[in-house]
């Protein structure tokens, strides 16, 4: 079974997943509150809804965004509004009100069906007068209707007879952290419905909101209007005896002044006409197979990256708008707050690819918005003095500019930090011309060139023209003070991804010209006249991209992300881990700046969009140069998906895989520690960018899609399909040979067939001494005094596991309660603490002190790697603790093995690249998480329990150094990232 596990929860906590098509929760843990009501959003194109719970939490961060609604804040202009929240839904038994925060919860499970767009909630209760039931909470938000919301609520009596009461609302006046942005025009309700009329504050949009309350069952309990005129609320009480299930549903209806203009009767009306919740269930479900069936991707071999893959699928495919032309994809998507709802290059760049070549006409409505707001574009330009189109950096409603020129600093000293990207982050403009471009060329959707796209493709080159400066000096035309992707860097001279993406838009739009003027001469006739595309202004284009400035060595290829950045300080990445934050958060916005730090590829960024243009050469040198230089886990989130490809294009599948589960768990597992935001929706684009463009290696030609695939070695089979001018392409790609990883210059950080091994990480039970007797004889005296059966083959089932998941499998399907885990788990902890203080230096394993010598005497760093939270006690006891550089143990990290970061952890704090890392290991879930940290590996035991490490030994005894070099040298299986 997959084990997400959860990055700094306190009980081990774990989304699991059973069908490759579900997210699933096991475990409640309040201190990942607002990061599990991110991973938990459920959308539908027109909203979406956080993962907070029907009954409410205490802190919670409900809220539910209508893309394009937006009203007025300060600083930032606009925001989007957090709207009524509709799914308030309370249920007590005898008195007693349902909440995870009262009474104790014997069972739980949340799980985000992604096949079919529902969440669920499965809670096994005992309230605080002592009765047990079992609640089941269901929801989604209709992709078949878009207006349409529903819950469905059951509640079964264990052992409880009494009064079960649900009551339903609408929350109506929610602030958007901590602005209130409604005010409640009418609310009331009649027999079983009631409803909320609002408007924003300042935008005056208006939003309608009905529901009904629907009982289940013969002999149904009436439904009760209570407070009409100042909180409708709906209620009903169920008799409830042992094994009798209470069923509700809760059908809500939304509208707002942006789609009809009286959203009130249009919410009413269509209530009325709503069917029951398995009605509505079933279009709901159908209409997501639909979308499913041509944007799903199959992965065999790897079950992990399967789920994780369709996850961020899911979040794309769930968000992008269906029947609105006028709004995008915010950064958050409809998750969260961060970014004010604002639309970013994020939608064109790294969402749109996706959609363009699966779901087409959700891609055109999309770029069809770009349309919409080029009058925004046009007065920013003319207030910048500047001509044509400039999109902004920040769009929302009217595509006018909305970054903050000053921002508080976030030290809250009280002064006040200039944001310059709304002024001079200009490669946005050719980031939009980039994706109709490439919308054109994929769909050959020839009437939405001539209706939309060749006018934002030209004005936004009209731009271009304003904006350059000639260097009479050296003859050419330079692009001063901008800012390139890497924003580590602002208002620098000829950024090198600016300038040569300005030569593509020319070109491009010199091209699409030529192609108007013969396809549709009336219209390039009007655009000529509205644009003054004058003969002159034609051939300036071809001046400018012909002789615009780009530093680039000829002989090596390499390029120059913007003049004086080589004169920049370089920095040793190693001397600032650990870390939890980004090297500009350790060092400052200035100081960052100094250095040769990147927040996300910049030349590289540039290399992957103009592939076609640059050799293998070209893209090996600037590989080796920039990848060294960038802050790829707590850069910019859009970084790793880009690093992906272009390993793949390099011949380096497993280190590509490394960056792509930077990405693809961005927000399963808050590898950033700012999930709790929201979605990252251009690293959810990027990853179906890094699967296809990356792993398949697909390249377009004029005859369409081909595959050139770069599979990761535990991937068996990758299938997808591709619709390419109106044509749908299926790729079935397998792994015919197990994959060689060759050792190509372009990455010295990559293991090869010769291993460079520097650093080796020692596990401890099994490997250093045999401490497993003793955890062993713990975990057997609490059992015996629990009462629970438990031996030796039991024991041996869970080798290698952490405590709490150790307990959890002796414990079974046994009902405990979290205060009970974490007392058994200290008392066996005290148990085998009075056990290790028999430990001496005898109970060393044979040729481990030998070997330790030895390595030392080669200048090897080594590391102790163990899970044990006793492993400096027992290293101590042994009398070896002078023999290891760095010991990493169980409080290093909180993502136990088989996760990676143990492994990582110890290799950061030696200073060595994992692929030139050996772990030596005796339990399977230690290789793995040294085969997903891209390490060599040594696993000392039975092959039949270790047989995917590089090399398999019985013990260490009588192994040298040179003869395990030996062997990893002999050995036919590199390094390859695994499943965790």
């Amino acid at each position: 079974m997959v084990n997400l596990s959860v990055r700094d929860s306190q009980q081990n906590q774990t989304l699991t997943e059973a069908t490759d098509w579900n997210v699933i929760e096991t475990v409640f843990d309040p201190a990942q509150l607002h990061h599990k009501e991110t991973v938990f959003t459920i959308s539908n194109g027109y909203l979406g809804t956080r993962g907070t719970f029907e009954e409410g939490y205490p802190g919670d961060s409900t809220a539910t965004l209508i893309n394009g609604l937006y009203d007025k804040v300060v600083i930032s202009h606009t925001e989007l509004v957090n709207c009524p929240s509709w799914l308030p839904l309370e249920v007590k038994v005898a008195g007693d009100r349902f909440s995870m925060d009262s009474g104790e919860i014997l069972n739980y499970e949340r799980r985000l069906d992604l096949r079919l767009g529902i969440l669920s909630r499965d809670v096994r209760w005992r309230s605080p007068k002592g009765h047990t039931l079992d609640f089941h909470f269901e929801r989604f938000a209709s992709l078949a209707d878009q207006h349409v919301l529903a819950i469905r609520a059951q509640v079964t009596s264990i052992d409880f007879t009494g009064e079960i009461s649900f009551s339903v609302g609408l929350d109506s006046e929610p602030q958007t952290q901590g602005v209130p942005h409604w005010k409640v025009v009418n609310q009331g309700g009649i027999e079983q419905i009631i409803w909320l009329y609002n408007q924003t504050r300042h935008s005056e949009i208006q939003l309608g909101m009905a529901t009904k309350l629907v009982v289940e069952g013969e002999n149904a309990p009436p439904v009760c209007l209570e407070n009409a005129n100042t909180s409708p609320t709906l209620t009903t009480t169920f008799q409830a005896t042992p094994g009798k299930a209470a069923t509700v549903e809760k059908i809500v209806t939304i509208f707002t002044s942006r789609e009809t203009e009286i959203p009130i009767a249009a919410a009413l009306q269509r209530l009325a006409d709503e069917p029951r919740y398995a009605t509505l269930l079933a279009a709901h479900i159908a209409a997501w197979e639909q979308v499913w069936q041509d944007s799903d991707i199959i992965i065999e071999g790897d079950r992990y990256a399967q789920l994780v893959v369709r996850y961020n699928l899911f979040q794309i495919l769930a968000v992008a708008p269906r029947h609105d032309d006028r709004v995008s994809i915010p950064p958050k998507t409809l998750s969260g707050f961060a970014y004010r709802g604002h639309i970013f290059w994020d939608t064109e760049i790294f969402i749109l690819p996706f959609l363009t070549l699966t779901q087409p006409a959700l891609a055109r409505n999309l770029l069809t918005y770009r349309y919409h707001t080029l009058p925004g574009a046009r007065r920013k330009a003319q207030e910048a003095g500047y001509q044509g189109a400039m999109y902004a950096w920040e769009s929302a409603d009217t595509g006018d500019e909305v970054t903050p020129r000053w921002v508080p600093h976030a030290s809250g000293n009280g002064e006040l930090v200039r944001i310059w990207c709304g002024d001079i982050e200009v490669h946005i403009n050719t980031d939009v011309a980039y994706a109709v471009w490439h919308y054109w060329q994929t769909t050959a959707d020839d009437d939405w060139m001539h209706d939309y796209g060749a006018e934002i493709i030209l004005d936004t080159a009209v731009f271009w023209e304003s904006r350059v400066h000639w260097n009479a000096e050296r003859q050419s035309y330079d692009i001063l003070d901008v800012i390139g992707p890497d924003e580590n860097h602002d208002r620098v001279d000829n950024n090198a991804f600016t300038n040569l993406m300005v030569r593509w838009h020319l070109q491009s739009a010199l091209a699409l010209w030529d192609w108007m003027k013969q396809a549709y001469p009336e219209k390039s006739a009007q655009l000529a006249q509205q644009l003054n595309l004058t003969t002159e202004r034609l051939h300036k284009w071809t001046d400018i991209q012909e002789r615009i400035f780009v530093n680039q060595e000829h002989s090596t290829g390499l390029i120059e992300q913007f003049e004086g950045f080589y004169q920049l300080e370089e920095i040793n990445f190693a001397d600032y881990e650990p870390r939890t934050t980004s090297l500009q958060g350790l060092l400052g916005i200035e100081a960052t700046s100094q250095k040769q730090i990147l927040k996300q590829p910049d030349v590289l960024m540039l290399i992957y969009l103009l592939r076609e243009q640059y050799d293998y050469k070209t893209l090996a040198t600037n590989w080796d140069y920039y990848t060294k230089r960038t802050d790829h886990t707590y850069g910019s989130s859009l970084g790793p998906a880009i690093h992906a490809i272009l390993a793949c294009d390099l011949n380096q599948p497993t280190h590509a895989y490394t960056h792509f589960l930077r990405s693809a768990l961005v927000d399963l597992e808050d590898v950033r520690r700012n999930a709790a935001e929201g979605i990252h929706a251009a690293s959810a684009g990027g990853v179906w960018q890094a699967v296809v463009f990356g792993f398949a290696g697909i390249k377009m030609t004029e005859f369409g899609p081909v595959a050139s695939p770069h599979l990761p070695p535990t991937w068996q089979r990758l299938k997808f399909r591709l619709q390419w001018r109106n044509q749908w392409y299926d790729f079935d790609l397998r792994q015919e040979t197990d994959m060689e990883i060759a050792n190509q210059p372009a990455d010295e950080n990559l293991p090869s067939s010769q291993p460079e091994i520097q650093g080796v990480i020692f596990d401890l039970d099994g490997v250093l001494t045999d401490t497993s007797e003793l955890h062993y004889l713990g975990w057997k005296r609490v059992a015996d005094e629990e009462g629970i059966p438990f031996d030796r083959e039991a024991n041996d089932a869970i080798r290698g596991l952490p405590r709490r998941e150790t307990l959890m499998q002796i414990l079974g399907d046994r009902p405990v309660t979290e205060t009970k885990i974490q007392e058994m788990m200290e008392r066996k902890n005290n148990y085998f603490l009075q056990l290790i203080e028999e430990i001496t230096a005898a109970d060393l394993l044979p040729g481990v002190e030998n070997l330790l010598k030895e390595l030392r005497a080669a200048g090897i760093k080594v590391a102790l790697g163990s899970s044990s939270k006793n492993a400096q006690t027992v290293i101590q006891r042994l009398g070896i603790g002078n023999k290891f550089d760095v010991i990493a143990d169980g409080y290093s990290v909180s993502q136990p093995k088989p996760a990676p970061d143990l492994f990582l952890f110890a290799a950061e704090q030696i200073g060595v690249a994992p692929a030139k890392c050996l772990v030596v290991e005796d339990a399977s879930a230690g290789i793995e998480a040294a085969k997903s940290a891209g390490m060599w590996s040594v696993g000392l035991g039975p092959v039949e329990r270790l047989g995917i490490a590089n090399v398999v030994l019985p013990s260490l005894e009588k192994v040298s150094w040179q003869d395990l070099q030996q062997q990893l040298a002999n050995s036919q299986k590199s390094a390859v990232l695994q499943e965790a």
